[in-house]
């Protein structure tokens, strides 16, 4: 219990004073022009109340990820509070601060613009197609995994526990969210479920001291716990839990939020806030997995109660060991054990609603990329439609797609996003005559985190760790030496 507590206070403190060395370092200005006022089109760009902006926000990086990626990677040990606490304040916060900051400084540009702008065109053209590709993707399958999971919670026979109704119902949901001004529908939901998803994480969160069981503590911290990974612990640990500490994913829809803010002296509670809160759900949900399992009875799956809580933990997703590891099955058991019926209605939420909002924004994410490299306005519905029927028409033929294959590779991508984001925010930062210490740290480290995970991983080249370690620290350090041979032109 002291490590998790000392960990919250971390990160509580990561705000209040590197959270204040970011923001003056990127020099917010609170008189400096914003894009909902010079760029106002009524559809993307204009202003929110900074509540709603906040709580919009949260939503769009959150999703299930700080849930989910938490839960599977505390079976790693208590060297998950490390990666949270340490990756949320000086990567993802930073990350997710400064990617928003400069597009407000850009007329809200998406993130392959930004990326293009200082890494140049080849990256540019890259990332356009790579980011398209990965919010299709999410879109589709975050269509199909809340479809299943609502159809399997009613599951009587009538319609409604019809998979392909639930699909269709959440894609037209999806079309409506993707073409409507941002405040007639995601500005009316989103603030509710991300109230509620801040309400379960509360919850859960006084149940870690209320209900019985211990937590694992510093000492346990450096060695891996996990019963069934194959991968060791680095870089294994920084690929499980992405949304909680740094996730490329977010640099793709903080543009979206860049251009409702009113003011740039928001950017710390709306940018570096909403992480650090992503990063408190996580260490929640991480604490909360970890101890419902070593007091969970797994004599039903033929286990003794005295294994270890991680294979306690791995069992109860697993089935006792029958399955593919399911996260939402461990969400619902806590939820209802800890929070009663009205946990059991935010359990609803944390394995339903909350991947929904991730894939319309995933789909609006895309309609807006697509327009920024095409230079094509979308004040009238009619171009926001020509722009998004070809995305809707893609994501709808990779919803009939297996992606057990393709899926390994996700969370992966989905992390070599922030490599292009944290050297572009480098360059930028070194280009200003700022402090650019603070986005490269974390980009060589989240360069050496990815190449050597595609390096050592089975899904990967399969080499041995520490000859993967060793290629992706030299990768590394060519990037460092291309930025410093570039850096002298600035």
């Amino acid at each position: 219990m002291v490590t998790f507590i000392i960990a919250l206070l971390l990160l509580i403190s990561g705000y209040a004073f590197y959270g204040a060395l970011v923001e003056k370092i990127f020099g917010a200005d609170k008189n400096r022009p914003v894009p909902c006022d010079t760029n106002f089109d009524g559809v993307d760009y204009l202003p929110m109340p900074t509540w709603k902006v906040f709580l919009i926000q949260f939503l769009n990086i959150a999703g299930t990820g700080p849930i989910f990626g938490a839960i599977q990677g505390i079976l790693f040990g208590p060297s998950a509070y490390f990666w949270i606490v340490l990756g949320c304040i000086f990567g993802g916060a930073v990350h997710d601060y400064l990617s928003g900051m400069i597009s407000m400084r850009n007329n809200g540009a998406s993130l392959p613009e930004l990326v293009g702008d200082e890494l140049g065109n080849a990256a540019r053209v890259s990332m356009r197609l790579l980011s398209l590709l990965l919010m299709i993707l999410v879109g589709a399958v975050f269509v199909t995994t809340p479809a299943g999971l609502l159809a399997s919670m009613i599951g009587d026979g009538s319609i409604l526990g019809e998979k392909m109704l639930w699909v269709f119902v959440i894609f037209a949901y999806y079309i409506l969210a993707t073409l409507l001004p941002i405040d007639k529908l995601i500005g009316k939901i989103y603030p509710v479920f991300g109230f509620a998803l801040l309400v379960m994480a509360v919850g859960v969160g006084s149940g870690i001291f209320i209900h019985e069981g211990s937590l694992p503590e510093i000492t346990e911290a450096f060695s891996n716990h996990h019963p069934a990974s194959v991968m060791p612990l680095f870089p294994g640990i920084c690929i499980t839990i992405a949304c909680g500490a740094i996730s490329g994913f977010h640099a793709t829809q903080s543009p979206m939020m860049a251009r409702c803010m009113k003011n740039e002296k928001y950017g710390r509670p709306i940018f570096f806030g909403a992480m650090i809160t992503e990063g408190i759900v996580a260490l929640i949900w991480a604490a909360a997995a970890i101890k419902f399992a070593g007091a969970y009875d797994v004599t039903q799956y033929g286990m003794d109660n005295n294994v270890a809580p991680y294979e306690k933990l791995w069992a109860i997703m697993t089935n006792g060991g029958t399955e593919n590891p399911n996260p939402a099955i461990l969400v619902n058991s806590i939820c209802q054990s800890w929070l009663g019926t009205a946990g059991a209605l935010l359990a609803v939420l944390g394995v339903v609603a909350a991947p929904i909002t991730s894939g319309d924004t995933a789909f609006r994410c895309a309609r807006l990329i697509a327009a920024d490299f095409m230079h094509f306005k979308q004040n009238k519905i009619i171009k926001r439609l020509v722009l998004s029927c070809p995305i809707f028409l893609l994501s709808a033929i990779l919803m009939f797609v297996k992606f057990d294959i393709l899926w390994r590779y996700f969370a992966w991508f989905n992390q070599s996003l922030s490599i292009f984001t944290l050297w572009s925010i480098t360059v930028w930062l070194a280009k200003q005559h700022k402090n650019y210490f603070i986005s490269l740290m974390p980009a060589l480290w989240m360069t050496i985190v990815c190449m050597s995970y595609i390096l050592i991983a089975p899904e990967g080249f399969g080499l041995e760790p520490m000859l993967g370690y060793v290629i992706s620290g030299a990768i590394a350090l060519l990037f460092l030496g291309l930025f410093i041979r570039s850096k002298k032109s600035y």
